[in-house]
């Protein structure tokens, strides 16, 4: 269906990546993966037609649709979530707009033979055409239901655009996606903004409805649950594999071991050479055999074996006071901002050493819950933390707290204590702090490099209650494994917020669910909460 060949992207003398060809068939669902900076979001771009690569093409059939929704969005608007959803079907309110001038004018045209009047006639006729061949929709009611699947209420649907987060904005601009029904959907990292109702979902629709799919994701379950096919790009080009994510995973550590044998024999043989040509340099009966070894061994090309970090880094927690029996104990607390009630009458006790996790559509209250419990907001009712309690909290704009004045290692080493400050630089290489980065000052960094280097330094200070609030939305994958092994190893109590379930199996015993207006407590691991509400949940996003 869409074909890439040839594909290659130079800059200052660097190679991103050459000679990538592939070709995409239709209801192809496709992982693209590969280490950060190894050119995945580029390709994406190249394939969606907002980057030009240094040589290569992408074809595709005319009237081939391809939508493209990027990681970071610089839209503006002053419209209604309902109109700006709508503006998916644009195409075909324009053609039947059209449709209805021109019909006006021949109804009071009476130039019958004339030239322009039969234009006027095959273009009505061009145009009915492709119109009464389109499927027979109700558009209002696709719109809700794909607002509404993306975590959009009813009475959402009136508000301006310009009202919402980034987030939400993320989500109008997947809804029109989604409801164009495009040929290939590009998508960069499209779970960061969306819990984990709307991530099932999308899933859903992804999966049973959509065509052809491309996805860049670090949610593992997410991209286990939609891709059959797996693209990784890595050392300037690509493998390509007719298999999901963890399918990959194996066949890969498969691929790596062959390399590393084909390596070391090429090694050998190298070496052999080498000692040959040392061995006999100068002797006349074998300066031919000298010759013919030497542009031999110049011509060779190196085996390559794939660099994947296998290095176990331990990173555990600096060890703090015991806290009291219960950290965290709310009794009937009620918060409300105006007519507007996000949950009355909660009640929660949070145990040492327990880790929960609170989970719930967007808007339902569970970062007011997290603001409540720290004391940063007023609510009705009882929110206390207990004796000895040391608080460490990641919210999702804690980025905007870090010294900009400092570099990336002074950021760690003003925090870090003891023998854990000879690991620094391997912490900061675990959360893709390579090389020169580390001298970096914080005032030059991404959002999301600002995001990750505020959550290794709360990682290295000594606390005995962990409050994340959505901490995985700017890690890859190694990063978020090195996060959760930290996190199983934290003897502390544990409050975690995040739509990732891959990173959430395992780390919880307890479920809190922030759900119309109430706080209810599951006694059981977020894997099986999901498996229990996951068709009634589908159910009902889907009504």
């Amino acid at each position: 269906m869409i074909s890439v060949d040839n594909l290659a992207v130079e800059f200052s003398g660097h190679t991103l990546f050459s000679e990538v060809s592939f070709t995409i068939n239709e209801n192809d669902k496709i992982a693209l993966m590969g280490k950060n900076g190894a050119g995945k979001s580029t390709m994406m771009k190249i394939i969606a037609g907002v980057q030009k690569a240094t040589r290569g093409h992408v074809r595709s059939p005319k009237d081939t649709v391809i939508a493209y929704l990027p990681q970071h969005l610089l839209t503006e608007d002053n419209t209604t979530v309902f109109d700006e959803a709508s503006k998916a079907f644009s195409h075909v309110f324009k053609m039947k707009a059209e449709m209805d001038e021109l019909n006006k004018q021949l109804e009071t045209r009476t130039d019958y033979e004339s030239d322009e009047y039969m234009k006027i006639i095959e273009r009505v006729s061009d145009l009915g055409e492709k119109y009464y061949a389109l499927e027979d929709v109700n558009y209002d009611a696709e719109v809700e239901k794909a607002l509404k699947g993306l975590g959009f209420k009813q009475e959402d649907f009136t508000r301006q655009t310009n009202e919402f987060s980034g987030g939400y904005r993320m989500r109008i601009e997947l809804a029109k996606i989604l409801l164009q029904k495009p040929d290939l959907i590009l998508l960069d990292e499209p779970t960061n903004h969306i819990d984990i109702e709307s991530v099932i979902w999308l899933e859903d629709f992804l999966v049973n409805k959509a065509k052809a799919v491309l996805v860049i994701s670090h949610d593992r379950a997410f991209v286990d649950n939609i891709t059959n096919r797996t693209i990784e790009v890595t050392m300037g080009r690509i493998y390509d594999y007719k298999a999901n994510y963890t399918h990959y995973l194996q066949l890969r550590e498969e691929r790596r071991a062959h390399q590393l044998k084909a390596y070391q024999e090429q090694q050998k043989f190298i070496a052999d050479n080498i000692a040959f040509i040392e061995r006999f340099k100068g002797t006349y009966s074998k300066t031919n055999q000298v010759t013919s070894r030497e542009r031999m061994l110049e011509k060779l090309e190196i085996i390559e074996v794939d660099d994947i970090d296998t290095s176990a880094l331990k990173l555990r927690f600096p060890a703090t006071q015991r806290s009291g029996d219960y950290p965290v104990t709310v009794k009937d607390v009620s918060k409300s901002y105006d007519d507007h009630v996000v949950f009355k009458n909660a009640n929660m006790s949070i145990a040492r050493g327990e880790k929960v996790c609170f989970v719930g559509r967007n808007g339902e209250g569970k970062s007011t819950m997290i603001k409540a419990i720290l004391g940063e907001i007023d609510v009705e009712g009882t929110c206390a933390l207990g004796h000895n309690v040391q608080v460490g909290y990641f919210a999702q704009n804690q980025a905007a707290l870090l010294d900009e004045d400092l570099t990336v290692f002074q950021t760690v080493d003003d925090v870090a204590k003891g023998d854990i400050r000879t690991q620094i630089k391997n912490i900061l290489g675990a959360f893709m702090f390579k090389g020169d980065d580390i001298d970096k000052k914080v005032g030059v960094l991404s959002g999301g490099e600002k995001t990750r280097l505020a959550m290794v330094k709360l990682l290295l200070e000594p606390v005995n209650l962990l409050i994340l609030d959505e901490p995985t939305n700017h890690l890859d994958l190694k990063s978020k494994d090195v996060l959760k092994e930290a996190l199983k190893n934290f003897d502390g109590t544990l409050i975690l917020v995040s739509h990732d379930r891959d990173f959430l199996q395992g780390l919880s015993n307890k479920v809190f669910e922030f759900k119309d207006q109430r706080v209810i407590e599951h006694f059981e691991t977020i894997d099986d909460f999901l498996a229990r509400n996951r068709i009634e949940s589908l159910k009902a996003i889907n009504l």
